[in-house]
Formats: structure tokens, sequence, C-alpha cells
């Protein structure tokens, strides 16, 4: 395999694992049932670890046992039997927060009740990853295959993100449940059900307090995150600094400590407020306390602080008081909890769509173009156009040689638009096969075709009151354009294998390095298409033709790339801006910044040392040693074919034609030997 076709399975490979984690996410984050979402995406999971099978393990709370189910590769699913934690592989996995690697199962005697199950369907080798939160451990996901060995440490990376997701949505869906649990309290807990930000929910929780008439004082004492402090809560202000509304309190020098660290009702009488010898317990004194109850806030079996009421008569507690006091301590702990339940689903809503848009920055980000650098008359012809189209909604046409940042101006276009803050979303129509492109523009229904496991959006919806770019629009099939005209015309369209019509809001943009209007006359594209994306055109001119442009290019693709590398260039030698102002970069910018990146890499000091024999033959070329050469012959040769065919290149009658090679290779020769179409027609 070449070098070219590693890095195009790993870029290949690095966009499926974004993909899937961006597919179960945001299924995650529309709180989808995790079995689920496994079934959707064990398929693609297998497929691109190259495992067998995928099981998903929950240890059973009412007993020492996992719970699994599982998914392989030819779309069986199932569950296994309960098996004991310490004989299950993924019991070992949960129990030891640890990723477990069995190379081979036939090798290794350490769970030999899972063994036998695991052989009965076809597993050899074995992987296991915890699937915990940061406050909670529910169990392990795992992969097997059907030979030995061991998970490449990308897929290893890849499952513990997917156990990670896996996780938060449980403890989503836990908390979620304990919300639901709320609506069947009653009395006090009808009141501290009414709010869930715990801010809001603690004058609630002081209201009921002041219904507790019989007593002449109340403290809420509620542990912070990490238990060494209280803040207490209360509307008693004699006590100050004590006491104060929201006063931060060492946990140990607080009168609720023993309530606390004991889980049990502690009781004060006044010689025990005097022997604590305590501030605040003085402080009461002083303010006529002879009696203290503290009853530990207790719910899910964590303390989450204490309720102290306080009388001013000796022995003011009963034992039925007690006891109503512990139903009140009950229902205040679990609308805390609650609160703190909320805050948790809040805050894991706000992370799984910060990956999500983290994911699908990734996405649209790859082989993002530069910026946009220049200053030439021809350059600042487009800036300016880009300025005036970009407040519009209108479509717009980016026309220029390959290379020469037509990328770079449509997110200009975008981030100057009142779209700005939405999706820049982009599609290469010449990238993706034929029978792929439908799909990726339009989505598809699960089931549409052969492989579509699930539901799918198209870019077209992904971009909704954003911009798409589309570039090499001219070589998108004919069967496409006229649903892509419906779009352009109407704003709606079907997915793939659906009937539902769907509206989107979408600003386009077209990009080609094709003649559109030749490729109409040849009949491989719509003149209506064209004229409807035409309405805007912008036309990118080569690197040829703004050559002034080029030191400035080159000091912003040096000071980039030895970023990059960690080095640090101030000289760029004069013979290498000579030589680089007289190649003829039929590449364009994507040449020149990819010629800078070898330069820097060959670097070794301060100064840039560009490997200018890669431009000795174009300068030789260009020199006045070079007429007559074959080079030359060959490019007026091809100029006056393409003077004599119109500038028609394919088709019967067209230069390729003539040439007697093909309209690619034509293209190509052009490029290498800086043919551009107005040199053709000003020959004419």
């Amino acid at each position: 395999m070449s070098q070219d076709e590693r890095e195009s399975e790993h870029y290949s490979s690095d966009r499926t694992r974004y993909r899937l984690l961006l597919e179960m996410t945001d299924r995650l984050s529309r709180e989808a049932n995790l079995p689920e979402v496994f079934t959707d995406v064990a398929p693609p999971l297998l497929e691109l670890t190259g495992g067998d099978l995928l099981h998903l393990s929950l240890r059973d709370p009412r007993g020492d046992y996992m719970a699994t189910q599982y998914w392989k590769r030819n779309n069986e699913s199932g569950v296994f039997d309960s098996i004991p934690v310490d004989q299950a592989t993924s019991g070992w996995s949960w129990r030891h927060q640890s990723p477990l690697a069995i190379h081979d199962i036939e090798d290794d005697g350490r769970f030999a009740e899972i063994v036998p199950t695991l052989r009965a369907h076809g597993v050899r080798s074995y992987t296991a990853i915890p699937m915990s939160s940061a406050s909670r451990h529910f169990g392990a996901i795992g992969i097997g295959k059907n030979i030995p060995g061991t998970l490449r440490f990308e897929d290893i990376e890849l499952l513990s993100r997917i156990a990670l997701l896996s996780a938060l949505n449980l403890e989503k869906e836990k908390a979620g449940k304990a919300f639901e649990e709320q609506q069947s309290l009653v009395a006090i807990s009808q009141q501290l059900s009414t709010n869930l930000e715990l801010e809001k929910l603690l004058p609630v929780i002081l209201q009921s307090l002041r219904s507790i008439a019989r007593y002449e004082r109340s403290v809420l004492s509620l542990l912070e995150k990490g238990d060494a402090h209280v803040y207490l809560h209360g509307e008693v202000l004699e006590w100050e600094p004590f006491i104060n509304h929201g006063a931060k309190l060492p946990t140990a020098h607080s009168l609720s400590a023993k309530a606390i660290n004991t889980r049990q009702v502690t009781f004060y009488g006044a010689d025990d407020l005097r022997q604590a010898q305590l501030p605040i317990a003085n402080a009461m004194l002083e303010a006529g306390v002879r009696s203290l109850c503290s009853v530990p806030l207790i719910a899910s079996g964590r303390v989450w602080g204490a309720l102290d009421i306080s009388g001013t008569s000796n022995n003011a507690f009963s034992h039925a008081e007690v006891s109503y006091l512990q139903q009140v301590a009950n229902q205040i702990a679990t609308a805390v909890q609650n609160a703190h339940a909320f805050k948790e689903i809040e805050e894991l809503k706000d992370r799984l769509s910060q990956e999500k848009h983290y994911l699908e920055y990734e996405i649209r980000s790859v082989n993002r173009s530069g910026d946009i650098v220049g200053s030439s008359q021809a350059l600042k012809r487009v800036m300016d156009n880009a300025a005036v189209v970009a407040d519009t909604d209108s479509t717009v046409l980016i026309t220029g040689e390959t290379g020469t940042g037509k990328e770079g101006v449509a997110r200009l276009i975008h981030s100057m638009s009142q779209r700005k803050d939405r999706n820049f979303i982009k599609l290469n129509c010449a990238a993706i096969p034929t029978g792929l492109l439908e799909s990726e523009l339009f989505g598809h229904e699960r089931g549409a075709f052969t492989g579509a496991i699930s539901q799918k959006l198209g870019r077209l919806e992904l971009a909704d009151k954003g911009t798409l770019l589309l570039d090499e629009i001219g070589d998108i099939p004919l069967e496409l354009q006229p649903k892509l005209l419906r779009v352009l015309q109407d704003q709606e369209f079907e997915r793939l294998g659906g009937t539902k019509t769907i509206r989107v809001d979408v600003r386009v943009i077209a990009a080609t390095n094709r003649d559109l209007a030749r490729v109409v006359e040849e009949r491989e594209f719509r003149s209506d298409l064209f004229y409807r994306l035409n309405v805007f055109p912008i036309h990118l001119p080569s690197l040829r033709e703004r050559r002034e442009d080029i030191p400035a290019l080159i000091r912003h693709f040096v000071d980039k790339c030895a970023a990059r590398m960690h080095k640090h260039i101030d000289v760029i030698p004069k013979e290498v801006l000579s030589a680089t102002m007289r190649w003829m970069w039929p590449g364009n910018i994507r040449e020149l910044e990819n010629f800078i990146e070898r330069s820097v890499i060959l670097s070794e000091g301060t100064t840039l040392n560009a490997p200018l024999t890669e431009l000795s033959e174009e300068l030789m070329n260009s020199s006045p040693k070079a007429a007559g050469t074959l080079v030359d012959l060959e490019r007026e040769h091809i100029i006056e074919i393409l003077r004599q065919s119109h500038g028609t290149i394919s088709g019967p009658q067209g230069a390729a034609a003539r040439l007697g090679i093909k309209r690619t290779t034509l293209q190509y020769k052009m490029a290498r030997l800086g043919i551009s179409r107005n040199i053709y027609s000003e020959s004419r």
C-alpha cells in the first residue's frame, strides 16, 4: 500500500470515528434509549474495529451480578445469562475500573464461567472497558473477535469514549428518575418540588421550616462538594457572623458535624453547648438557645447536610417530635438531592451538546483552507465582491483553478453574513462516489438501501439556517441535478427512501475549477441549474495572475508551518523569492503552501532552506535559452488547437479529440504548462 493510500485509509478511518461518535452523541442528547442506540451503532462499530461481538454489561443493583446484552456483526442480538461479578470479564473491568484485554480466551483461566458462552459465539479474543462517570460505576462494554489478538490503540480509545458517553447517559437517566419520583411526595415535598434550582429552592425550604411553629429557630447546614465545609442557611441574623444567611463554616467547627459523621440524630442541651467550646455554640447560648436537635439529611445513601432545630426551653424535643423532624429532613434531603440532580442533568446536557458541536467542527474543518493573504488588485476585487454579496442570501458561484482558495473565499462570505453564527457545511461533490452523494447531500431514511441502519441527516439539513458549500459542483451527476435545482428554487427536498418533504433555509455557495458554461454546451450540466447557481459569480485569479502576493504568502506559510513544527525562521533568501516569483504555479496557492512546508521541514536554522531544484525545469523553460524546447512547442501546439476548437476541450470536435488524448490528460497538461482560458482566448 502506498503512502497516499495509507494516509487516505487513516483519514477515512478517523472520519468514520468522528461520525460514529457524533451520531451516538446526537442520539443520546435527544434522550434515546441506550440499548436502542447500541443496536444502531453496533454494526459500524464492529466493522470499524474488526470485532465480531459487542456487549453492554450493567451490574445488577439487586445482586452481585452482571446483566449483559450483546450484538453481533451478522445483526444477531440477545442477552447473556447473568454471571456473578467475580466470574465475569465485564465484572472484572467494573470492579477494578480498568480495561481488560484477553489475547486468547483459551489461554486465560481466570473466567471459566464465561468462556463457554464466549466460545459459543465464536469469540477468541476479548477487550472490556469500564463504563463509569465521575461519580458512578455502571458496568462495562466490550468487543470480542473471532481470532486471537488485541484491539488497536485508536479502537480502544474510541471504545473508551463510547463507554463514557454511555455512562453519562445512564447517569442522566438515573437523575431523571429521581426527578420523576419527587412527583409522589406529599405535604412539604409538594412545596419543595416547585423549584429545582438550588438557589431558588432554598427560600422554599426556609418557608417550610417556618411552618414548624413550635420551634423558635431553624438552620439548614448543606455540605459543599468535598464535605470540608457547610453552608448555613437561615433567616436568623442575631447570631452574626456565625448564622448569617449563606455563611460558610468548616464542617468540623459546626454543630452539625456529629450528626453528619454518625448519620444519627444528635441532641444538644445547654451544658452540651457550653462544652462544645465553639464560637457558634457560644453565640447560640447568648441568644437564649437551650436545646438543639440536629437531624442528618440523607437521601440515596448520601449525607447532604443537616437540619438544625433549636428551642429556648430545656429538653424541647419529644420522641414524636423527633420522628416528625426526621420526616421533614427526609423530604428536604430528597429535594436537595433533586436540585443537585437537576444541576447535573443540565451540566450533562451542556457537555453532550458541546461534544456534539466539537465533533461537527472537527468534521467540517478537515482540509480547511488557510487565511486569505495578499494585497494585489486582483485579490482586492475578489474581496470587494465577497463583501458585497455576503449580506444577501444570493447564491454565489466561485470559479478558479484548483488550489486558488475557493473554499477560503466561501468561508469568508459566510463569516461576513448574517448566518455567521450557524453552521458552515462543506460537501465535495467530486470526492464522494456517485452512489453515496445523494445520501450525503439529502440524507436517507433507515432501510433506504443496504447498510442504511439508521436515519441520517444530509448536509442540507445540517446547514439549515447556515451556509452550504458545494465544492467541485461541476462533477455532480446529471441524475442529481434536478433534485438540487429544486432545493435552490423551493428550499425543499425529501430524504433518500423518504416521502416527507423537508424545508430548509440554506444559503448555497458553489465552487468549481471547470468552465461550467462550456460544460453546459457539452450537455454534461443542466443549463437551468447553471443559471440558478450563477446568480453572483466570483472568479479567483490564479497565482500567476497576482505574483505580487507571493512574498506575503510565503511569509504567511513560513510562520504557520514553523509554529506547527516548533521552529523559528526569520530569513527568506532573495533567490527563493526570485525563483518562486518566476515559477508558473500550476497548483496555485495549495502548491505554494506545500512547497513552503517542505522547505520548513528541510530548514534547520533560522534561514529558509527551499528545494529550488524542484523549480529548475520551469525556470529553464522560462529563460531565453529555453526558447524552442519541446516543452515550449507542446505548449504552443496545445494553445493553437484550443484556439481552433474555440476553447472546447471535450466532445468529437474538442481539443482533446484533435490531440488524440483524454480530456483529463489535456486538463492536466494545461495546468502543468500554465494554460488558462484567458491565454488561448487572447490568442484567437
